[in-house]
């Protein structure tokens, strides 16, 4: 800087020292308006006649490009063009008296500027001034062009993330000098967005302006400044495939855990496995968020999703459980064989196996057997005839144990059938209710990206 302050300093030390011989008649009357100008010019002072009169400054914003939105920071990051304007009470000359020249370039260090600094600036260095030349006309104003990148503070809302919009402020005003020293105003009702690069990630919806007079604690003058409020929509095409499609793939699948068969084994596993799926992307997307009280909408569907994948992995230890109920489980109650088993299965479409349940038959009861007589055997010695009712006797004794037997068999295998029947009408039922309601939360997330 002190390089360049002694160059400058040099250049304008030859300027003066250059005799008016070298120049053309264009350069020699640019030369004496600029001796006759700054011969008892000073910068240091506001350029008004009356020090009692306002300076007034217009204020002009082209939003060129945004360079950074740091969520995590909330620091917006903006490459501007800012334009100012104002009048030089003694930077005036008649442009008749100089061969029509009504207008010159000269370096913004050599005349008075405007302290007007970006007050919510989020950046450790000092404010600088673009060392760029202003425009100076016959009649005294001056056009002061520069370029700056801005690093703003912005408080970044994810409410709504993905699908959020943000407005972020920057305001622009003298430091030290109150109103009724320079008063800014802001020219026209928005920021130009003529220059304007399009964002990849941000889309801009506008950059109106607006001016505000206010009091501050420190000073009892008021200070106007011009707030440019940067209103901004994220594109969420980037977010939509990586982190939200992924997230509604695996949470459509997690329901069909209801339909794999008990006897393969795999249905808590896939309840597991959707849930560590689930939980890294979670972690994906806090990596990205900066810390709010309010809840992403994208986080708040994850958290749904992953409560509703764990009350079905739960449900199906459940109904696995009902599965292998063995043959010394209680039968099915009454209530649940005419509610679940009856209404249920048949509105389901849940198909019998095997016997239909709920149509036992009654336990046959062999009758004693008779003597052809009316009399029973004798009650003991040896029986010596080969037909003796004796021995059929005894023969419909163990096969009404064998038949007893297998009724029991038969009933026990009823009841455990009837508990795979009132499991898998169960599943069915449930698969149902969370396929629904997997697929309601997706739409109500899908369609806020229309």
């Amino acid at each position: 800087m002190g390089l360049r302050s002694h160059h400058l300093s040099l250049g304008l030390l030859l300027l003066f020292l250059l005799p008016a011989e070298c120049l053309g008649a264009e350069g020699r009357l640019a030369l004496k308006l600029f001796r006759d100008l700054f011969a008892n010019y000073t910068s240091a002072l506001r350029p008004v006649a009356d020090t009692d009169q306002t300076l007034n400054v217009t204020l002009e914003v082209t939003l060129s490009q945004i360079i950074d939105m740091d969520e995590r920071n909330q620091v917006l990051t903006l490459y501007l063009w800012i334009r100012q304007e104002w009048t030089d009470a003694y930077l005036r000359w008649d442009p008749n008296a100089y061969g029509g020249l009504d207008a010159i370039r000269i370096p913004s260090s050599l005349v008075w500027r405007p302290d007007i600094v970006l007050y919510n600036k989020a950046d450790a260095q000092p404010p600088g001034s673009a060392s760029t030349n202003v425009v100076l006309r016959h009649d005294g104003a001056v056009r002061w062009d520069a370029p700056a990148i801005t690093r703003s503070s912005c408080r970044v809302d994810v409410a709504a993330f993905p699908f959020d919009d943000q407005r972020c402020g920057l305001t622009f005003g003298s430091w030290t000098h109150g109103g009724h020293q320079l008063d800014v105003r802001p020219r026209g009702a928005a920021a130009s967005l003529a220059d304007f690069v399009e964002n990849v990630e941000w889309r801009v919806l506008g950059m109106p302006a607006r001016r505000r007079v206010l009091t501050y604690g420190c000073c009892s003058e008021p200070y106007p400044d011009v707030t440019f409020t940067l209103l901004l929509h994220r594109r969420a095409a980037a977010y939509v495939c990586n982190l939200l499609l992924p997230c509604v793939l695996i949470s459509l699948l997690a329901p069909l855990a209801f339909h794999l068969p008990a006897d393969s084994g795999e249905k808590v596993s896939l309840g597991i496995t959707v849930l560590l799926a689930l939980t890294v992307f979670q972690l994906l997307l806090a990596e990205s968020m900066p810390p709010a009280e309010s809840v992403p909408l994208i986080g708040k569907y994850y958290m749904a999703t992953m409560t509703m994948v764990t009350f079905s992995t739960a449900l199906t230890i459940l109904i696995m459980n009902l599965h292998y109920c063995g043959p010394s489980a209680r039968p099915v109650p009454a209530w649940a064989r005419a509610l679940l088993l009856g209404h249920l299965a048949q509105s389901l479409c849940v198909q019998e196996r095997g016997e239909p349940c709920g149509q036992s038959r009654p336990p046959e009861l062999s009758p004693s057997p008779q003597s052809p007589e009316g009399g029973a055997c004798p009650p003991a010695g040896p029986c010596h005839e080969p037909r003796c009712l004796c021995r059929q006797e005894a023969l419909l004794h163990h096969v009404a144990t064998i038949a007893n037997t297998f009724r029991s068999h038969r009933a026990a295998q009823r009841c455990h059938e009837d508990w795979k029947r009132l499991a898998r009408v169960m599943d069915r039922f449930f698969l149902g209710i969370f396929f629904s309601m997997a697929l309601v939360m997706s739409l109500l997330v899908l369609v806020q990206a229309l």
